[in-house]
Formats: C-alpha cells, sequence, structure tokens
C-alpha cells in the first residue's frame, strides 16, 4: 500500500481543499453533502481499508489511521469523519460475509460515493445490549417461485447518516415460524433499503456534539424484505457484529487522539500569540507544563492505538483484539476529554465561543466514550475476555 506519510498527506490535502471551507456550514445545516461521499471517492478515501475484490482500495488499519490522521490534522472534526465514513461501520459485515449479488448491490456503489449506508442496531430501550436486542424478522416462505422474505417490525435509535442512508445494515431477531433463538445466537443481519413501504426515519435527532453528522431514529413496521438481502447466515450475525466492532473503536480511538492532538497544536500556537500581563501566554510555567501534560496524553493514546492496529492487522479479530480494541479507546477518549476540556481553557473566552474549532472538538469529544460502546460496557467486556471475571 502507499506510504503511511503520503495517506497522510492526502487526507490532510483533502481536507483542506474540500472540508475546511464549509465545515461550519455543514455544522450548522446538521448534514454534510453527497457530493463529499463521490470527492472522497474519487480521492480513493472511501475505499481505503476495503479488499480489491469488493471494490476497494486495499490497505491496512495502519493505512486508514495515517490517513484519518492527516484529516484531523487540519481540521476535520470526529463528526465529519463519521459522517462521511459511515460506510466503515455499515459495510463490514457486508464485505466480509455478503454474497455476490449483496457486494454489487451495496458495497461497491457506496465505496463509489453513490450510496450511503448506515448501521442498525442500537434500540430505544437496549443501548449496548446487543444481545437482547427486539427488532424482529419473521421469515415468509412463498412456496413458490417468488422469493421468500423477511417481515420486519421493530425501531432502531442514534443511527449515525441515518437521515441521508439509502440502506440500512440491520440487526433483528430472525424466527422462522414458531422457532426463535434468544441471546446473541439469534442475532442475524439484513440489508434494508430505505424505499422499502413501512420504513421511516421517523425523526432527527439533534446532538450535544457532531452536528454535521446526521442522526436518525428509524421505525420498522410490516417492512418486507427480501431473503436474498440476509447478510451471510442466519442467527450469525452477532460474530459479524463482534468482528466488525474492533475496527469501529480503533477508528473512535483514531478520532479522539486526533482531535486532542489538533486541539493541543491550536492551544500552543494560540499560547505563543497570546499575551497576558505583558507577556506571551506560554511564559507562564503553568501553561507549559499543561501543554506538556497534553503532549503526554495524546502520545500515549496513539502508540497503544497503533500497536493495537498491528497486532488487529496481523492476527485478525481476537478475543485478545477484541479486549483491546476496547481499552485503545478508553485510553484515547480519556485522552481527548482532558486535552480538549484544557484547550478550551487555555483559549479562554475565545475558546467557548460558538465556531471555534476547539470548542467543537470539546462538544465532540463527548460522544467518543458512549459511541462504538460506552466505556463500562467496554470495561466489563475486556475482563470477560482477558479472564478477569471469574
Amino acid at each position: 500500500m502507499t506510504d503511511h506519510a503520503d495517506l497522510f498527506a492526502l487526507g490532510a490535502e483533502f481536507t483542506r481543499r474540500e472540508v475546511v471551507p464549509h465545515l461550519q456550514e455543514w455544522e450548522d445545516a446538521g448534514e454534510v453533502p453527497r457530493s463529499l461521499h463521490a470527492a472522497a471517492a474519487k480521492q480513493g478515501l472511501l475505499g481505503l481499508g476495503f479488499p480489491e475484490e469488493v471494490g476497494g482500495e486495499g490497505g491496512s488499519v495502519r493505512d486508514v489511521i495515517a490517513m484519518n490522521e492527516g484529516m484531523l490534522s487540519e481540521g476535520a472534526s470526529s463528526g465529519l469523519l463519521a459522517a462521511l465514513f459511515t460506510s466503515g461501520i455499515a459495510l463490514p459485515h457486508l464485505a466480509r460475509h455478503g454474497s455476490p449479488e449483496l457486494v454489487d448491490r451495496y458495497v461497491r456503489p457506496t465505496l463509489a460515493g453513490e450510496l450511503i449506508g448506515s448501521l442498525g442496531i442500537t434500540e430505544p430501550d437496549g443501548g449496548s445490549d446487543v444481545a437482547h436486542l427486539r427488532t424482529t424478522a419473521v421469515r415468509v416462505s412463498t412456496g413458490s417461485t417468488t422469493e421468500d422474505h423477511y417481515v420486519v417490525n421493530g425501531a432502531k435509535t442514534f443511527i449515525t447518516s441515518g437521515v441521508r442512508a439509502d440502506f440500512v445494515t440491520t440487526a433483528v431477531r430472525v424466527s422462522t415460524g414458531s422457532t426463535t433463538v434468544p441471546g446473541a445466537g439469534g442475532i442475524s443481519l439484513l440489508v434494508i433499503d430505505r424505499d422499502t413501504p413501512g420504513f421511516t426515519v421517523t425523526r432527527s435527532l439533534r446532538k450535544m456534539g457532531w452536528h454535521c453528522s446526521d442522526t436518525a431514529e428509524l421505525a420498522f413496521v410490516d417492512c418486507r424484505v427480501p431473503a436474498s438481502n440476509l447478510v451471510g447466515e442466519e442467527n450469525a450475525g452477532f460474530g459479524y457484529i463482534a468482528e466488525a466492532f474492533v475496527t469501529e473503536r480503533i477508528a473512535l480511538a483514531v478520532q479522539a487522539y486526533g482531535i486532542a492532538a489538533r486541539s493541543l497544536a491550536l492551544t500552543a500556537a494560540y499560547a505563543r500569540e497570546r499575551r497576558t500581563f505583558g507577556d506571551p501566554l506560554i511564559s507562564r510555567q503553568v501553561v507549559r507544563h499543561r501543554l506538556v501534560e497534553m503532549h503526554r496524553l495524546v502520545e500515549v493514546a496513539k502508540t497503544y492505538t497503533y500497536a493495537v492496529a498491528d497486532r488487529y492487522d496481523s492476527d485478525g479479530p481476537t478475543p485478545r483484539t477484541i479486549a483491546d480494541a476496547a481499552l485503545a479507546k478508553q485510553t484515547a477518549v480519556e485522552a481527548a476529554a482532558y486535552v480538549c476540556d484544557q484547550a478550551v481553557q487555555l483559549h479562554g473566552g475565545t475558546g467557548y465561543m460558538h465556531g471555534a474549532e476547539v470548542e467543537r472538538h470539546y462538544r465532540d469529544a463527548r460522544i467518543l466514550p458512549i459511541g462504538g460502546g460506552a466505556t463500562e460496557v467496554m470495561t466489563d467486556l475486556a475482563a470477560k475476555l482477558l479472564g478477569y471475571d471469574r
């Protein structure tokens, strides 16, 4: 694959040219335009990390990290990355386990910037409890030449890119006749098209941060979904989701230390320019020490995340890499919480103003210990995977 320095430069240049001039406008509008997906695909950004045989550009997790770091270094927000790269959570299951027909209908056009996908797991009363989700899919056999289908009923919430999505890779509990498998063993994945009768975006959700990333609540009422839209095998969805969660959590870790690193750079520059009581702010020992602590936390998070990504690229999804990804995310989001808070503090009133970049990163940082699995849930998962629960 391309050298990491080149991928970093590619992400940085794309952000300077295509993102920064418009980001505040998109923040205020509550979404990014579809044209940005096409532009990112043209640059090869959307396909990075996906195999060439499904329409991707190839490359490792470390390659994707380098590109994302470049974007964040030039002012891309965590919310911008969430909105633009929703393919990173909507497609991995399809790319790895989907039929050739599903790959052609959804994966290739999404990586080409022609479609937008989203992932539908979280439910209004379920939170991070994937194993007990309630959205149902009853398989109906026609007994004729007409294709079997599933009748889907349920609801999803906090769905990233759900307002704009052309399709949703949806976690459901399948039943065939009177048979329903309980718990994690009964989860399946179905691809549900936006124009399916009975599928509605019930509302667009406004949030504390990630303003440019549209978030939706979805409802499914007697949606008839072709059986061919099943991803992989029935009742194997929980395993597919667990596989994909590894790269999602690594991505969130990168977003966390990435916005922290950007906030640190902005704060150091401001401290050199800002004068208080006749001297530059950076001349104050307390300020210098705080910048050093911010730097330390960013570097620790980055180094840890690199190690986890390298292990994942080498070993794939294993109990160890699943635990490592959860802990790397926790380390990085805790760094972001501190660094972005101190960035606002050291900017003073300027940092508190709407539209200030450090104010945006401060708000965006708050979702990171919640998204992709809350820290508390991830810590308990890591305890089990590392054998500390017995």
